[in-house]
């Protein structure tokens, strides 16, 4: 009888920003596989296992990738909480696995997933992760707004946009933004930014090892520009300004404490930002 060990690894192959999809997926399952886990994540465990790629090339993953994910969940389930029947659309998904750690969590899920991302992400996915009834997908840019039309508004809308304004230009980030609001009155949507000064640097190449450097950031905005959106943007009816969950170690927790509470380091926080559109 063949064990999973002796099932043939599949080779992927991404470059750019769309490789960035094996360097998160790596850290969540790192972090997965920890006795003390900050994220239960088994889907992100199996799809690593599956995949014939040099994982190590990242350096060692960061706890903020999985907290990040998991800050994402719970948004999403509360909405779920109040939209049983909601769509939930993932921009730019990359190999998250989402859908199946919120199925898992919900009894009784009714809500639909619609995977919007690039043709090669969406083959990976289909040829690596298990199909869903309930899973949909579209293979096509997130700024491609046709994926809009393929969307079911009737139980609700939450939108995710993990890890991606911030490789879009202003003006397409912004866009975006703008036509989420526009076209899907009464959703929701989930995204995060880096601080100014990460996207600066972002440009001269930010190496998480000696063997890979990530790609620019050109996208940010501050805490008070995001805040803002409610006065700039038509359609965006309230703005909340979110932070990670608790995550490991003393020095971690004390860090996200102080960059939270003290003015003067507000210049160096991420932004977590949920949109409520009107």
């Amino acid at each position: 009888m063949s064990s999973a060990q002796d099932t043939p690894k599949k080779k992927v192959s991404l470059g750019g920003v769309s490789e960035t999809a094996l360097l998160t997926l790596n850290a969540r399952a790192q972090e997965a596989r920890r006795p003390d886990p900050l994220l239960v994540d088994p889907m992100a465990v199996a799809l690593v296992d599956s995949i014939d790629y040099d994982f190590a090339k990242f350096g060692r993953p960061r706890q903020d990738i999985a907290l990040r994910a998991r800050l994402f969940d719970t948004q999403a389930a509360s909405f779920l909480t109040g939209h049983p029947t909601a769509t939930v659309v993932a921009l730019a998904e990359g190999l998250q696995t989402s859908f199946w750690r919120l199925d898992a969590a919900i009894p009784d899920a009714q809500f639909r997933w619609l995977t919007v991302d690039l043709p090669e992400i969406i083959e990976i996915r289909t040829r690596l992760l298990p199909a869903s009834p309930r899973v949909a997908v579209c293979a096509q840019s997130a700024l491609d707004y046709g994926w809009m039309d393929s969307v079911d508004v009737a139980g609700g809308v939450f939108i995710t946009a993990e890890g991606l304004l911030m490789y879009l230009e202003p003006d397409q980030a912004m866009g975006l933004i703008a036509q989420c609001a526009k076209r899907f009155p009464g959703g929701k949507m989930i995204f995060d930014l880096p601080p100014a000064w990460v996207s600066r640097v972002s440009r001269r190449g930010m190496r998480t090892s000696r063997r890979y450097t990530g790609p620019p950031l050109p996208f940010s905005l501050s805490a008070a520009q995001v805040a803002d959106l409610v006065n700039t943007v038509p359609g965006v009816r309230a703005v909340r300004d979110l932070r990670l969950p608790p995550g490991r170690g003393r020095a971690f927790n004390a860090a996200v404490r102080m960059i939270y509470r003290a003015p003067v380091f507000q210049a160096l926080r991420p932004c977590l930002t949920l949109l409520e559109f009107g």
